[in-house]
Formats: structure tokens, C-alpha cells, sequence
């Protein structure tokens, strides 16, 4: 039987290079990819991979999260990818748990790989969920000791690229804002602009006194609201000054209420 394989990884072009190292490999096959913490959460409890290269640094939940969502005792053979510093590094060796610091070197590859197949074969899972656990515990202990961090401000301007040329464009300008794959689009007067961004990540950057998320893939400048029409099921259609129509979810109803009653 072949090894089942995850990819998690929030760079397209990282999950194409561990397909493409496992492509000739009869000995694997990759049963999904997942660009976020959610999707892979999701996929590991429905496809039950047998190994899962996980990548560390993503929007919303990383890895570390993944694994505390999924339950250290129900996670697969984990090879992490990163990009963090030597210090960071240590924590996976002294938990003997494989990772991948990108730029991926293919010996380095090849040994994490190896290694995880013999885990496999041995059904080493139970010791590694323990070392699983004791990182995540580690893990949740820094994060309680450290100090909240401050607050940083709102971006008041957003550098777009656009084929060879880069400009920017103030936050104040922009009109809505919809989720597209993994690019989110920003509308601004008659034009829109593709940002590799999550909706979550707009979210967290912007002014929350100005733009407010009205649905799971819209997010709008209260300034542009012209007016707002009941739709079914407590929707409503909202209508922009240049007659614009986005939907607006009643989950997020208490989020513009709250912003704009506080104009």
C-alpha cells in the first residue's frame, strides 16, 4: 500500500515542489493540498494521510495550531516546513520531529522522508503524538507568558504590483473588498487590484472604525454605504453610493451595527 501523503502549505510553489519531489516515488501518493490551517484541519480528519508535510507560518491557524485542533494523539506523521530562526529549530530537535527549513535542500528532503517512511513501517504514532503533544505544550506556555502585543496601527496605504510597476493606494480609498482564491481583490472607483492577502489578514490591517466584514468574503468602507435592504433569512443587500450591491450575512450583522453606531 502507498504511503498518503498531505501537503499544507500556504505558497503555491512550495506544495508544487513536494509534489513534484514525490511525483516519481511510486512509494507515495499525495491525497490533497491545503493552502490553510482550516482546509488541513479538515482534510487530515477526512483522509486520514498517513504523513503530512505541515507548514508553520500560515494565515489564520499555523501549524502548530493544526495539530492542536486536530488532537497530537490523532495527527499523522508530521514533517514540518519553516522558515524560523536556529533557536526555533532547536524545539523540533529536542522533540525529535522532523522539519524542512525552506529553501528546501534535497538531502535534507530525502532524510526527513526516510525517516517518516521508517516511522511509518514501525508504527512509531504513539511516540511521536507524546513528542507532538510536549511541543504544543511548550508551545502554549511561551504564548501565555509573553506580554500582549501592542497594537499595531491600521494601514493607512497598500503597495500593489502590478506586472513591472509598483504604486500604491490608500486605505481610505478603496471601496470593498472580496476574497479571490488566494489573492483577495481591492475595488477602488471603477478598478480592482489582486493582493496576495487573506480576508482574515485585511482584517486584522485595516481600520476597524472604517472597514467592517459584512461576509465571509466581503469586506466593506462603512464610508461608501449608501443604504441597506432586508434580503431573506435575515440577509440584507447593501447598496453602495455607486450602486454597488454586496450581500451582507446576518452572522456578521453585530460587526457593522457595532461600527457604525459608533460613528
Amino acid at each position: 500500500m502507498p504511503i498518503r501523503v498531505l501537503i499544507v502549505d500556504d505558497e503555491p510553489l512550495a506544495r508544487d515542489t513536494i509534489r513534484l519531489l514525490l511525483e516519481d516515488n511510486p512509494q507515495f501518493v499525495v491525497v490533497g493540498e491545503c493552502k490553510d490551517g482550516d482546509e488541513a484541519v479538515e482534510a487530515i480528519q477526512a483522509n486520514t494521510p498517513d504523513l503530512v508535510f505541515l507548514d508553520i507560518q500560515m494565515p489564520g491557524k499555523n501549524g502548530f495550531d493544526v495539530v492542536e485542533a486536530v488532537g497530537p494523539e490523532k495527527m499523522p506523521v508530521v514533517i514540518f516546513a519553516t522558515a524560523y530562526d536556529q533557536y526555533a529549530l532547536q524545539a523540533f530537535d529536542a522533540h525529535a520531529l522532523d522539519y524542512l527549513l525552506k529553501p528546501y535542500d534535497d538531502d535534507r528532503f530525502e532524510k526527513a522522508l526516510d525517516r517518516a517512511v521508517k516511522q511509518i513501517k514501525q508504527k512509531q504514532i504513539g511516540a511521536l503524538s507524546t513528542e507532538l503533544m510536549a511541543l504544543v505544550e511548550e508551545r502554549r506556555a511561551e504564548r501565555e507568558a509573553a506580554p500582549a502585543p501592542e497594537p499595531s496601527a491600521p494601514l493607512e496605504r497598500i503597495m500593489i504590483k502590478e506586472r513591472d510597476a509598483l504604486f500604491f493606494v490608500k486605505t481610505e480609498d478603496i471601496d470593498w473588498i472580496e476574497a479571490a482564491g488566494d489573492y483577495v481583490s481591492l475595488h477602488v472607483g471603477k478598478k480592482s487590484h489582486l493582493l496576495r492577502e487573506s480576508m482574515s489578514g485585511m482584517e486584522t490591517r485595516l481600520d476597524a472604525k472604517r472597514f467592517v466584514r459584512i461576509h465571509r468574503s466581503t469586506i466593506v468602507n462603512v464610508e461608501r454605504i449608501k443604504e441597506l435592504r432586508p434580503y431573506f433569512h435575515g440577509d440584507y443587500i447593501v447598496y453602495l453610493k455607486d450602486n454597488t450591491e454586496l450581500r451582507l450575512s446576518r452572522r456578521y450583522w453585530n460587526r457593522l451595527e457595532q461600527v457604525v453606531g459608533s460613528k
